[in-house]
């Protein structure tokens, strides 16, 4: 088996499932939608955004669409130990490149062609560098099942209208409980959670396409632009605009 190769598969929705690989793992999905939990934290990753995780550590991982995989696998010494453990970060145009050239050198392939070893080298390369640049969009992982369901029946319903006191009667809770729940296993109140999953949303809409972002603001369920601007800043220290260009350079 070679130092280095791309898993190329595609996969159904499952999980989640204990996750851990004894290579340096570029973690990327051509198309579908990966959720991804270590330290306390949780992460989707839609084609807009890889993690790159260091040999032997150990992540919850799940498929939460059909999902086409391209990660990238690299022994230990062929390229330097990632600085984290686990760095999840935005996509560049050049990383989605080196990607498409490296599947053709599957677990089983060959021996890597000097050309092949270049591309590899310059992708380890490059995802080091980009994971020295987190992505923002995370959110804490719950405790309790309870919160998990009022979290992920949020995320379901963020994009429309959505009432903290119906998702606290929908998952059995008084909403004075599922505000305590909020506080004390996430740090933050429902309308704060919210939020940040309609950034993550939004984040992910320019990442991948070209639509305008009055357009994206509204199909995450913001009527104001300048409260999304807000918002989107308050996160990401930048504006929508600037975070578009910042994955196109």
């Amino acid at each position: 088996m070679n130092d280095a190769y791309c898993f190329h598969k595609s996969f159904d929705p499952a999980g989640p499932a204990p996750f851990q690989m004894d290579r340096h793992y570029l973690l990327y999905a051509l198309e579908g939608t990966l959720r991804l939990e270590a330290g306390g934290k949780r992460w989707t990753l839609p084609p807009a955004r890889a993690a790159l995780i260091a040999a032997n550590e150990p992540i919850t991982l799940s498929i939460l669409t059909r999902l086409t995989s391209a990660s990238v696998l690299f022994a230990p010494g062929y390229m330097p130990a990632p600085k984290t453990a686990l760095s999840v970060f935005d996509m560049t145009p050049l990383a989605r490149a080196l990607i498409a050239e490296c599947r053709d050198w599957g677990a089983d392939a060959a021996p890597l062609t000097p050309y092949a070893t270049q591309i590899f080298r310059a992708l380890a390369e490059v995802a080091l560098a980009l994971a020295d640049t987190p992505s923002r969009c995370s959110l804490p992982v719950p405790k309790s099942d309870a919160l998990a369901k009022a979290l992920d029946l949020t995320e379901a319903r963020a994009t429309g209208a959505v009432s903290f006191d119906q998702i606290a009667s929908e998952t059995g809770q008084s909403p004075r409980a599922l505000a305590r729940r909020f506080s004390e296993e996430l740090g933050m109140t429902w309308s704060e959670a919210l939020r940040r999953i309609r950034i993550i949303m939004a984040v992910e809409a320019l990442a991948d396409g070209n639509a305008p972002v009055t357009q994206i603001a509204l199909s995450v369920g913001y009527n104001s632009l300048s409260a999304f601007n807000a918002s989107f800043r308050d996160l990401m220290e930048m504006t929508p605009t600037q975070f578009r260009a910042s994955l196109r350079t």
